[in-house]
């Protein structure tokens, strides 16, 4: 059952019981030969203000609870000997709810003024013994609807509490399923590619050590074992994101660069503007991205320099990477798994995305994301 119909049912429940027990209290309240003072008619309403004020026993507990207590002492005073059923609902309600504290301080204002509202009435005429019994009964029936929505409380959170373990075990199996299936291909895939693509490499050099015409065949199983390693790295990876690493930010581009300064690539980092917060989706997007342009650089672009820069802006974050490789606006290449993984991260959080080769030569990558001024 889904929650919306639950709500319908539960409230529809709520004004049954409500309209019940008003029309319990006023017909218990009209068995007595009564003039209609207006004093009685006082009575009457707060014996059918009492009952219908249930309807709101979920939504509002405690507000009910006193709603339901001062209509028992009012009718009691106006001279109605009926018993304060309603009030016993709400304090079932409001304990179900949590409010045991409240429910024990309104209680204990409630039983005290019953009594003094009935002798008010001159309904208890016949002597003290009389109104201890009558105390006492109401007492085990204050303790009897606590109780029961106490009892009920506990059940509905062990119930929560189950259901709550199962899903996290639910997700621990599979987040080690995952992990599982990540092993077996790092185990039986990922050799066998990289068996495949050094032979390719290696056929592909020899051939053109020896001065050898290099099949074309040849160089697409190279390029295929390439792209192959690459794919299944990143899939490797996604597996194996199980949300338990620190995610990388912006605050860990440094190290991208000086990683790639140690391949023997002319990289910089330049960071412009006042560093200011950013959504952490962006951070790890920004990261990302240079992640992958530094990585496309080191493995295509053949480049001697590459830079990125950084610009926190009114409003707006920007990272842009550029190098001196080999591409030109005559040959651009192929947009690949990684491009298309930046742009797809880009506009998911509003932001533009521009990967294209220079007009000078090289490639360049610019993403720009809309980021909220700190107030």
């Amino acid at each position: 059952m889904d929650a919306g119909r639950f709500r319908i049912r539960a409230g529809a429940l709520d004004w049954v019981i409500a309209i019940g027990v008003a029309a319990a209290l006023l017909v218990t309240g009209l068995s007595g030969q009564r003039e209609l003072t207006s004093l009685h008619l006082l009575g009457y309403a707060l014996l059918a203000a009492g009952g219908l004020a249930l309807t709101m026993r979920r939504r509002a507990p405690v507000p009910v609870l006193a709603v339901t207590g001062l209509c028992a002492v009012g009718y009691q005073a106006a001279g109605f000997d009926v018993p304060a059923v309603a009030y016993l609902f709400a304090v079932y309600a409001a304990v179900r709810a949590g409010h045991r504290a409240v429910t024990v301080a309104v209680s204990v204002a409630v039983l005290a003024a019953l009594p003094a509202a009935a002798l008010m009435s001159g309904l208890h005429d016949t002597g003290e013994a009389f109104a201890q019994a009558r105390g006492v009964l109401e007492l085990a029936w204050l303790v009897a609807a606590g109780a029961a929505g106490e009892a009920l409380r506990q059940a509905e959170r062990r119930a929560e509490e189950a259901e709550r373990t199962r899903e996290e075990t639910a997700r621990r199996r599979a987040d080690e399923e995952r992990l599982r299936i990540a092993r077996e291909l790092h185990d039986s895939l990922t050799h066998q590619i990289s068996i495949i693509k050094v032979q390719a490499e290696v056929a592909v050099h020899t051939a053109r050590k020896k001065g050898e015409p290099v099949p074309p065949a040849l160089l697409a199983i190279q390029e295929a074992g390439r792209e192959a390693t690459r794919d299944l790295r990143a899939t490797l990876e996604a597996l194996r994101d199980d949300d338990t690493a620190p995610p990388r930010g912006l605050d860990d581009v440094p190290a991208l660069v000086e990683r790639a300064r140690a391949t023997g690539l002319d990289a910089s980092l330049t960071i412009g503007g006042q560093r200011q917060d950013v959504p952490a989706a962006v951070d790890r997007t920004v990261y990302r991205i240079v992640q992958e342009s530094l990585t496309n650089v080191a493995r295509h672009a053949a480049a001697a320099t590459a830079s990125v820069r950084i610009d926190y802006r009114p409003g707006a974050l920007a990272v842009r990477v550029e190098d001196d490789g080999t591409a030109t606006p005559d040959s651009a290449p192929v947009p690949g798994v990684g491009l298309l993984g930046m742009r797809e991260r880009v506009l998911a959080l509003g932001g533009e995305l521009r990967a294209e080769p220079r007009l000078e030569g090289g490639f360049s990558v610019r993403a720009e994301f809309p980021v909220e001024r700190a107030s």
